[in-house]
This record gives structure tokens, C-alpha cells and sequence, in this order.
């Protein structure tokens, strides 16, 4: 029996798919993978999943340069080094040792949600590299000779931009979602979700130019759910009528991001 059931909070609407994905992963104790194109919600959704459930969140933004290591804990060498030159005692190792954020979340005294955020930004090795410590949570530090042990099973949250294939025997070990671009009719309750109660008029006049500007061949970024907030917001607080809305596509700047994409639009509406 699920100890917890998620089903979107006040400030993220979450499909009938994605609520059900959350809901395995927490019932099965797995890792949840989420996928999608930016801007679809993937990092919002551990907040959101961290909000429902009152627990603290734990987040691991992945660089390029990120290494498995670095989520468990660092040796801080160079410190331990300093305070040698100045005569303080070095013995204890355990004090330069520093819990990355997988040995925070294991560490701590509640259940955390820990976010691994955009892993597809690593090494392709990265996600292998952490099977050992998801599988059995726990880890040794050598320096220490000591076994960190989660005190409580974090739930994991890892997203991905799908820039590159993740390793087969990952992909085994998480219940995968791929989060689908909202169409209209949600992106409209995503809308008054944010913003409230808006005139309809111009709500249906922002979707189908947001739409119509997704649509179009040769963007190099397509314009996504954070940005269309931020363009509604611009409307309004331009006192843009909606009847301009397709046809001139006010404060065009908000919603692309790009100057080619920009000269593209610009193209189009001549």
C-alpha cells in the first residue's frame, strides 16, 4: 500500500501519467528518470514532489565536469595541508571530510528528496558510477575507513534533457517518465495556475501565437512554459490588446531568445 500519493500541488499540474509514474517510484522505492525538452517542469517536479510530501529538498545540479565522487564526499587535501603548516592537529581526517549531496541526503535524520539534476550533462560513465551507492545506499570512505549509511531512503528525482543515451544497466534501475510538452487546453490551467484568473480573450490569443511560434521550422529554441508565463505577464502589464496578440506579437523578446529566431518571426509576420 502506497504510504504517499501525489497528485500535483497548487503550483504544478501534473498529468494522470506523471502522478502515476511518482506514485510506482515511491511505492517501489526506485529512482524516478524523468525526460523531457527544457522547460517542460522536470525540475519543479522534485519541489513539487518535496512539497507534497513536507520533506526537505536535496538538489545536485550536474555539470560537464561533474564526477560520481563529488555527490558522495570530498578530501579536502589541501586544507588539512594548511592547517599542518600552522602547527594545528591533523589527525582527525574525519573533520576535512565534506558529504557531497547523495551523503547529505544519506545522512540525514529525515527523508529527503534528493534531485539529480540534468545527468545527461556528465560523462557517459556518471550515471554507472552511482549504481553501487542507489542500489545499496550506502558508501565507504576510505581516509575514514567508515561505511556512510542512509538513515533514511531518500526519494531520487533524476531528469534529463535527452542529449545523450544513458547506460542500459541505469535505465534498469529507475521507473522512466517522459514528461510530453503540454498541449493547449493544459497549459491554460498551467497558466491560471501561475498568473490566476486572466481575461479569455487574450489567454486564447498568447496560447495559439505561443503555439504557432513552436510550430515553426528553423527555431533554434523553441519558446517554453516559463517564458509564455513571463510573455503573459509582459501583455498584461503593457495593456496589450488581445486582438494584437497574433497579429504583431508585442515584446516578441520575452518569449524567443534567440536573434535568428527573432529575424525568423519577424520574416513571417510581413
Amino acid at each position: 500500500m502506497m504510504k504517499h500519493t501525489f497528485r500535483g500541488t497548487e503550483t504544478y499540474v501534473a498529468s494522470q501519467e506523471l502522478q502515476d509514474a511518482v506514485n510506482i517510484a515511491l511505492a517501489l522505492g526506485k529512482p524516478l528518470l524523468i525526460k523531457g525538452e527544457p522547460g517542460t517542469g522536470k525540475t519543479v517536479l522534485a519541489q513539487a514532489i518535496a512539497e507534497s510530501m513536507g520533506r526537505p529538498l536535496i538538489t545536485w545540479s550536474v555539470k560537464s565536469t561533474t564526477k560520481a565522487q563529488d555527490g558522495l564526499y570530498v578530501y579536502d587535501v589541501v586544507q588539512r595541508l594548511y592547517d599542518s603548516q600552522f602547527g594545528e592537529a591533523v589527525d582527525d581526517i574525519a573533520k576535512y571530510i565534506k558529504l557531497g549531496k547523495l551523503g547529505e541526503a544519506f545522512q540525514s535524520e529525515e527523508q529527503t528528496v534528493l534531485l539529480i539534476d540534468e545527468v545527461d550533462k556528465a560523462d557517459l560513465e556518471f550515471p554507472n558510477d552511482l549504481l553501487w551507492e542507489l542500489d545499496r545506499m550506502e558508501f565507504y570512505v576510505p581516509e575514514t575507513k567508515e561505511t556512510v549509511k542512509a538513515k533514511q531512503r531518500p526519494v531520487v528525482i533524476i531528469t534529463s534533457n535527452a542529449e545523450k543515451e544513458l547506460p542500459d544497466a541505469f535505465l534498469r534501475r529507475c521507473i522512466f517518465h517522459y514528461i510530453q510538452f503540454p498541449d493547449a487546453q493544459q497549459m491554460e490551467e498551467i497558466i491560471r495556475v501561475h498568473l490566476g484568473e486572466l481575461d479569455q480573450i487574450l489567454l486564447s490569443q498568447v496560447i495559439e501565437a505561443f503555439y504557432w511560434l513552436r510550430s515553426l521550422r528553423g527555431l533554434e529554441k523553441r519558446p517554453s512554459t516559463s517564458e509564455l508565463i513571463d510573455w503573459v505577464r509582459a501583455l498584461i502589464l503593457g495593456g496589450i490588446a488581445p486582438e494584437r496578440i497574433t497579429s504583431e506579437l508585442p515584446f516578441l523578446g520575452v518569449v524567443l531568445k534567440k536573434e535568428k529566431d527573432v529575424r525568423l518571426v519577424r520574416e513571417k509576420l510581413r
